[in-house]
């Protein structure tokens, strides 16, 4: 009798815990890569998202969302809860200077200090599934199986083509580096990113069906990472939309995200001095322009287009109505031009093409630059790696969560460490206290968004925190409603600004002169947080362009060097052979008057 009771326990306790498992929600983490704020239909742009607008109708838009200024150190903090300068990610590989390489803090890949909430998912009866890309590490103890990963297909590096897997964007490392579970992946030579990461995803969801336990998946687009390409019946759709230039849509697009709620009325916009002026273009330049946006735009729509896929897969399966997505974008959209360095056209010319009527293609290579990013930044100053709100405020959605309200808008000031405790709140589980399977850790800063979700407070975090941020010279602090700013050139000054960022998102009138005693606290604050957190100086002079060719150049080319020799050598003498001819040349036009 007592062995019979003892198995009816057991039963009860084990029916009690697939209760409680199956109560929980699945959860779906959308990752857009370089969106900018507007970009989506639900937060004031054209680009036709009805997927991903259908969530944000069902759930709560974060209009006052921050992530960091580019793809690495978001994505370590989306992970981990953990600022970038404690979790590993200081900087980017790719743009980290010398004088920090290997300090504390600036390994480049997340660190043994911090867990992910796959992890702690994973432990917590979740069957933990990712597809995309990865950019936090391809150390053994980097990829996914062991940062809480059942399954996993993953592009570990900063980017990749979207039409040819083994096919490099830019030449910054020897090979494309795919994972499957661990281990280096069989790809297919031709696929599309979108489709791809989808596919793998749907097929990892109905692998542990039969488990009964509730699933995280975590999808990390390389939409619209360059190089930009998308299918030709998406770029079709688009055919003249942007025939009247970048002011004239960063305007539309202002317009429209005020009649949404998401900015104040009469919000105004700084004019960026990196935009060109659309009608002192000649005909020619401004088709070619067009059609980059058009495909950017239609990069956006296929991505939109597949994560409708996912939705309808999982309301066919039964799981969508007890399923929560979190959409965000990593940073703000990409302004850089590889073509503007030697390098980059001399390595670009040999792998791709650049026609007109060849964007968007396989073997085609296309970018939006500057003028374009501020308007799919509208109606924000700057872009991507830059610390202006174009480069770190981005469109975050949150839908499906029980007893949230349905197509709301959060005005209040969020961030990114907010996204891992909400998850862990959304799967009834507590956060580590401190250390983990017997290993300090860095504790999650961030704030839970339930509060937000249910309607219950207008500001997630007290309005006298000071919360900072930096990240390659470009720094910032906020508090309140208030933002303490410094940009470098070219895009910046080198100098503090301040701004009431809720009323002027654009970050067009600074407050310094009128609030001198907030503008010395704040910059207190900001050293309080650089000094708290290991922040490392930038080296005099610290340009990020530069920085990129430097660190392919040690990263790349002497590896390349010291295995295959005098091929090398000779290419590496004639890049710099050829940098100086131009160098001479465009002299000697200046002193003629030619230039």
């Amino acid at each position: 009798m007592k062995a019979l009771m003892l198995l009816m326990g057991l039963v009860l306790a084990m029916s009690s815990a697939m209760a409680a498992g199956n109560s929980r929600p699945n959860i779906v983490l959308l990752l857009a890569d370089d969106w900018g704020f507007s970009d989506v239909g639900a937060f004031g742009g054209e680009i036709a998202t009805p997927n991903i607008d259908a969530l944000a109708q069902r759930g709560m838009r974060f209009s006052n969302f921050h992530a960091s200024a580019s793809c690495s150190p978001s994505r370590a903090m989306l992970l981990t809860g953990v600022d970038n300068h404690r979790n590993g990610v200081g900087n980017m590989r790719e743009t980290v200077p010398r004088a920090q390489v290997g300090k504390p803090g600036y390994e480049t890949v997340l660190n043994k200090r911090v867990v992910t909430v796959a992890s702690l998912l994973r432990d917590g009866g979740y069957r933990t599934y990712v597809a995309g890309k990865w950019h936090v590490g391809k150390e053994d103890f980097n990829l996914p199986p062991a940062r809480g990963f059942d399954r996993s297909i993953i592009q570990a590096d900063s980017g990749s083509d979207n039409w040819e897997t083994a096919k490099r964007y830019l030449d910054l490392s020897d090979k494309v580096n795919w994972f499957e579970d661990g281990k280096e992946a069989l790809m297919p030579a031709d696929y599309y990113s979108s489709q791809y990461f989808v596919d793998r995803t749907i097929e990892y969801i109905d692998s542990g069906v039969k488990t009964g336990k509730p699933f995280f998946a975590y999808v990390a687009f390389q939409a619209n990472h360059i190089p930009v390409q998308a299918p030709k019946e998406f770029i079709a759709r688009y055919k003249g939309r942007y025939d009247k230039g970048w002011a004239v849509l960063r305007q539309e697009r202002r317009d429209k995200a005020i009649a949404l709620g998401l900015m104040p009325k009469d919000t105004p916009m700084a004019a960026m001095h990196t935009t060109l002026d659309w009608n002192a273009l000649s005909d020619t330049d401004k088709q070619y322009q067009a059609r980059r946006m058009e495909v950017y735009a239609a990069m956006a729509d296929a991505m939109d287009h597949h994560v409708g896929r996912l939705v309808e897969h999982l309301k066919k399966t039964g799981e969508y109505d007890n399923t929560v997505f979190v959409f965000l974008s990593d940073n703000g959209p990409e302004a850089s031009d590889p073509y503007v360095l030697l390098s980059g056209r001399m390595w670009l010319g040999w792998q791709y093409n650049k026609g007109i009527e060849q964007l968007g293609e396989k073997g085609a290579y296309s970018i939006i630059g500057p003028s374009w990013a501020s308007a799919a930044a509208s109606p924000l100053s700057s872009y991507k790696f830059y610390s202006g709100e174009g480069g770190i405020r981005v469109p975050l959605i949150i839908a499906g969560a029980a007893g949230m309200p349905n197509n709301q808008v959060f005005n209040g000031f969020t961030h990114i460490n907010d996204i891992a405790p909400t998850l862990l709140d959304l799967a009834q589980l507590p956060r580590p206290a401190g250390s983990y399977r017997g290993q300090q850790i860095e504790p999650m800063t961030g704030a839970s968004l339930m509060p937000a979700l249910k309607g219950q407070v207008q500001n997630v975090h007290a309005v006298d925190k000071a919360i900072g941020y930096e990240l390659s010279g470009n720094e910032a602090v906020f508090k309140g409603d208030y933002k303490l700013i410094k940009n470098i050139p070219p895009v910046g000054d080198g100098l503090w600004h301040l701004y009431d960022i809720r009323n002027d998102p654009g970050e067009t009138k600074d407050l310094q002169a009128s609030l001198p005693d907030m503008f010395a606290a704040m910059k207190a604050d900001y050293a309080a947080y650089a000094k708290a957190n290991g922040v490392l100086p930038m080296p005099e002079g610290y340009d990020p362009v530069r920085q990129v060719q430097t660190n392919a150049l040690i990263n790349v080319y002497v590896p390349r060097f010291k295995r295959t020799g005098l091929p090398i050598l000779a290419g590496l003498a004639l890049l710099v052979a050829g940098f100086f001819f131009l160098r001479r040349r465009r002299r000697i036009r200046r002193a003629t008057g030619q230039a």
